[in-house]
């Protein structure tokens, strides 16, 4: 069936933040998503409420409204007592956004966020989590200016999405009708990280499968990563400095692998392996191309984490050999990783041949549940030495002369990942990673 207002199932809405939207607040801001409304402040007050007095603790709480024309009939203003879905909306969303804060580093202050529904087409709690996340950093960049607080008191990320089940199908970002229709609903609370701060979900019409489960969760995700940007745009200059760095799963037990990846990317991505992400399978690396093993292997990490998931899949190509040792580098001797079995193989094969032109290539991959799999290439040339020279690197790093005249194995780590095949991927990959996460 087609949606109400023509999207993919898995397309969100447009969101829109306007920061500072109230001159009178600490931090503020209008968030729309699609016909969804919501006014978003924070404000900040010395003092902490009785059970955290004298421990130096600070503490955040909300406040939740639908101001009375936010839907098609007047909405009776809340008195002294709220109706019960307000309450309920205001303590998520304080829960939510307490994830986002280290309380010792805010000292004995409250930051109160109110989020008050202007317009409402589904989705309003959502949306409420994900402003006041941007009215919350905006505070405390202002307090940090002021010289209030010393450190960064922001520790996470924090966005949510709603999705569910209309008409037998998954969809993202539910509008008010489909919401109404909804035969399964589900609100995702998530950190940049990937992790649940939040699960809300429901089988209103009928019970839901696993499979319709798993189809909600990537869809949430993708959502979620899409909003975080929206809040990273948003906050460009006036607090964005603050935010923690968006997690990836580096698919590879290879400690090199992973220093060099992270000596690369410098602190845009925080970078973890896949065993401290709980992976621990074995991937069939079963594709004919650097790009297909690379694949394979961010999908696989991917998968079974839930997280985007960085892979690379290189090697050494060698003119003269016809590409080999190519994708079988790691295990040209047969045992996989034994680097002095496979250099001295090369070397044996490569006897007496005048061609010398070789080229290190690294096919990367980014991995994100619910999205296709991105992929770049990298490659440098070089000339394949006669005999070994340098103490460092790994792999083919010593038989691997660079244009400068040293091989891989006498540079300096810094040296190496200035011009290798893998900077050179990885400069392709660091403008997909700041577009899609």
């Amino acid at each position: 069936m087609a949606r109400f207002d023509q999207r993919l199932n898995n397309q969100p809405r447009p969101c829109n933040i306007i920061t500072n939207f109230m001159e009178t607040a600490d931090g503020s801001c209008l968030i729309s998503t699609g016909k969804t409304r919501v006014i978003c402040t924070a404000s900040v007050e010395e003092g902490v409420p009785p059970f955290l007095r004298n421990t130096g603790r600070g503490w955040v709480t909300a406040e939740y409204a639908m101001l009375p024309a936010s839907t098609g009939r007047r909405k009776q203003r809340d008195g002294i007592k709220k109706d019960g879905r307000s309450v309920e909306i205001q303590r998520l969303i304080g829960r939510s956004l307490r994830q986002a804060v280290d309380m010792t580093k805010l000292g004995e202050r409250t930051i109160t966020l109110d989020c008050d529904v202007l317009q409402a087409d589904g989705g309003t709690r959502t949306a409420s989590i994900t402003g006041a996340y941007v009215a919350l950093v905006l505070a405390v960049n202002k307090l940090m200016q002021n010289g209030l607080i010393d450190e960064n008191p922001i520790i996470g990320q924090v966005a949510a999405i709603s999705a569910g089940i209309v008409d037998d199908q998954p969809m993202l970002d539910l509008c008010y009708i489909e919401d109404s229709n909804a035969q399964t609903d589900m609100n995702l609370v998530m950190n940049q990280r990937g992790e649940f701060i939040e699960l809300q979900g429901t089988g209103e019409g009928r019970a839901f499968t696993n499979l319709e489960l798993n189809s909600i969760l990537d869809m949430g995700r993708a959502g979620v990563r899409s909003l975080m940007r929206a809040q990273r745009e948003a906050l460009k200059g006036q607090g964005d400095c603050l935010l923690p760095a968006k997690r990836i799963v580096v698919a590879t037990g290879n400690a090199h692998k992973l220093r060099e990846l992270g000596d690369i990317f410098g602190g845009m991505v925080e970078l973890v392996s896949m065993k401290e992400a709980g992976f621990n399978g074995d991937i069939v690396e079963d594709g004919d191309t650097f790009e297909a093993n690379s694949a394979i292997k961010a999908e696989a990490v991917s998968r079974f984490t839930g997280l985007p998931a960085l892979a690379d899949d290189s090697g050494l190509s060698v003119d003269a050999l016809g590409g080999a040792p190519g994708v079988y580098s790691a295990r040209y001797a047969g045992e996989h990783g034994d680097d002095n079995a496979n250099n001295d193989l090369l070397l044996k094969n490569m006897s007496g041949v005048e061609d010398r032109t070789c080229r290190f290539v690294c096919a990367m991959a980014l991995a994100l549940p619910g999205e296709e799999t991105r992929v770049v290439r990298g490659e440098c040339v070089g000339e394949l030495i006669h005999e070994r020279n340098g103490q460092g690197g790994f792999g083919y790093d010593p038989l691997f002369k660079h244009p400068s005249g040293k091989t891989f194995a006498e540079m300096t780590e810094k040296e190496k990942n200035a011009v290798s095949h893998r900077a050179v991927a990885s400069v392709k990959m660091r403008e997909i990673i700041a577009e899609v996460m």
